[in-house]
């Protein structure tokens, strides 16, 4: 419901700030004292047309804000959810719209810009202004669907066609990529058997390129390593190391059995012993050099075969994997893959044929669950079109007959929501024939057929907040008397505003507003609140015209009481 509106520089209004309440309340003032121009600046908060003529003379620009409370769970965070807007259902939700008197018009949700596109869509949720310039959902043939599947409380129906209609989808896609595949299939067999075969007398196998390229590698390197255990050799056999160490090893020796140096502690003696000791570690180490090389030419592989043979296989991997444009690695999943697709031209025709068994299934529970929504649909718009018929009567539409259509759609229209077309026609006068409501009725008749509507509709729609522009223009009396009382039935679960010049449903309304224009030169457009005494003024006045009698005041007093 809106719990605040605040306008500013709007054609005729200066600066006005209202904070309604809940239940019914009725605007109320002479003509052209200016209140379709406060309905005016409110469409414009809900995504109507801007024009710089809405801004009031002298000044830049004029704004028009909003202020909703929405509960959690109501489709207008859908709306901004789907438009990527981040809104917390905990806050309120503020609509505004600026017009500038030169630059383009700009709209926001809670500050933030949006298109009034957005605001629009999202405003379509939050109010519904009835009459004969409002475009309400009742008029739009496009909603009439969702409003009788509200009514007949279709929402269990509507789940399970929805997920039925996702099944068939899925059903069908599955059967065309089966047939996309296997038509494939077809056309490159003898390539496909050809590509298997030849992979198959291959036999790649995970990470063997990598292996083998190892072995290669140290295969083309074995000759250099014989050169260089060759060099060491010839360096060995050259250099005499052996025969050099053996006769320094003597001539230490000598010294140290010298008199006079034999276990003499001389320190002579002691290098002498200790070269003699170092000649024959190295001596020994030399020997042990001499096998390390040794064993280093037993160990060399000078297998060409085997050279060969590694050459060949990785040669002939990597011209496989050039050939399907993979990694030599990713072979054996190619030729799985190619398995799979030659399989499929073999055993693909039984697998597409339960797919095409399974479509048909899944199509079957979609009609079936659509049939069911048909027939509720169909026992809904008896029920609905008989409502609003006991609600015509009472507000002289008697003549009139809405009609309830609920009209089978081509097959492949059919979606989640099932499988028909619903319109509301309207036939004000016998024999004139079924035509759109919103082409049939009068100003007065549409804002009227409109309440019935509501009325009748009960708690069908998502607005919480319900405007209805002169719905008693034209009648009076009874009449008006049941107007009144409609929009103080809609006013229990929902903030009903009504513009009327009829005594009677003003008198019907929890709170009233006058609209009057100001005093002075600027004149203008004011808006109050009226007490109870301003009340059966303004009544009486509505009543008994410019001049106000005392039976006037008394009559305003007895409908006040009445109501």
């Amino acid at each position: 419901m809106i719990l605040a509106l605040s306008i500013r520089d709007f054609v005729l209004i200066d600066r006005l700030d209202l904070e309604p309440g809940g239940g019914f309340t009725a605007l109320t003032g002479e003509t052209g004292a200016g209140k379709s121009i406060i309905l005016d600046a409110l469409s414009l908060t809900l995504g109507a047309a801007a024009d710089r003529a809405m801004v009031r003379a002298g000044a830049e620009q004029a704004s028009v804000a909003a202020e909703f409370a929405v509960p959690p769970g109501h489709p207008v965070w859908d709306v901004l959810s789907e438009h990527g807007f981040e809104a917390s259902p905990d806050e309120t939700l503020t609509l505004k719209r600026v017009v500038r008197a030169s630059g383009p018009a700009r709209a926001f949700i809670n500050d933030q810009p949006v298109s009034a596109a957005l605001l629009g869509e999202a405003g379509e949720t939050l109010v519904e202004m009835h009459g004969q310039h409002a475009a309400s959902s009742l008029m739009r043939p496009s909603a009439h669907r969702k409003l009788l599947d509200l009514f007949a409380g279709n929402e269990a129906l509507l789940e399970s066609c929805a997920a039925a209609h996702a099944a068939r989808l899925d059903a069908r896609e599955t059967r065309e990529r089966l047939e996309a595949e296997l038509d494939e299939a077809v056309r490159t067999r003898e390539w496909l058997a050809a590509a298997v075969d030849e992979l198959d007398r291959l036999a790649p196998v995970a990470g063997e390129a990598a292996r083998l390229t190892d072995t290669r590698t140290r295969l083309m390197q074995s000759e250099r390593v014989s050169e260089a255990i060759g060099e060491a050799e010839e360096a060995f056999a050259d250099a005499e190391i052996e025969t050099a160490l053996s006769k320094a090893a003597r001539a230490a020796e000598r010294i140290c059995r010298l008199p006079g140096f034999d276990g003499a502690d001389h320190p002579l003696a002691h290098a002498a012993r200790a070269a003699a000791e170092a000649l024959e570690r190295a001596l020994i180490e030399t020997g042990e050099a001499e096998a390390a090389i040794a064993a280093l030419e037993s160990l060399v592989e000078h297998d060409t075969g085997a050279l060969e043979a590694a050459e060949a296989r990785l040669f002939a991997l990597r011209a496989a994997a050039r050939k399907h444009s993979v990694e030599a690695d990713l072979l054996p999943d190619v030729l799985a893959a190619l398995r799979e697709r030659l399989s499929l031209v073999t055993a693909g025709e039984d697998t597409l044929i339960r797919a095409r068994r399974a479509e048909s299934a899944a199509n079957a529970a979609w009609h079936d669950a659509a049939s069911r929504l048909s027939a509720a649909r169909q026992a809904a718009a008896a029920r609905l079109e008989t409502a609003i018929a006991k609600e015509l009567c009472p507000l002289k539409l008697g003549r009139a007959v809405i009609r309830v259509s609920v009209s089978a759609l081509d097959e492949d229209e059919g979606g989640a929501s099932g499988a028909d077309r619903v319109e509301f026609d309207a036939e004000t006068n016998p024999g004139a024939g079924f035509g759109p409501l919103r082409k049939i009725a009068s100003g007065g008749e549409l804002a009227r057929v409109s309440l019935a509507l509501k009325c009748a509709l009960a708690e069908a729609g998502s607005a919480a907040t319900l405007i209805f522009d002169e719905a008693d223009q034209g009648v009076g009396g009874a009449v008006a008397a049941a107007i009144g009382e409609r929009l103080v039935r809609l006013g229990k679960t929902r903030q009903v505003f009504a513009v009327t010049h009829s005594p009677q449903v003003a008198a019907a309304a929890r709170a009233q507003w006058l609209v009057e224009k100001g005093k002075g030169k600027s004149g203008g457009t004011r808006l109050r609140g009226l007490d109870e005494a301003d009340r059966q003024e303004e009544i009486a006045r509505m009543l008994s015209g410019a001049e106000i009698t005392e039976e006037a005041r008394a009559a305003a007093g007895r409908l006040l009481e009445d109501a």
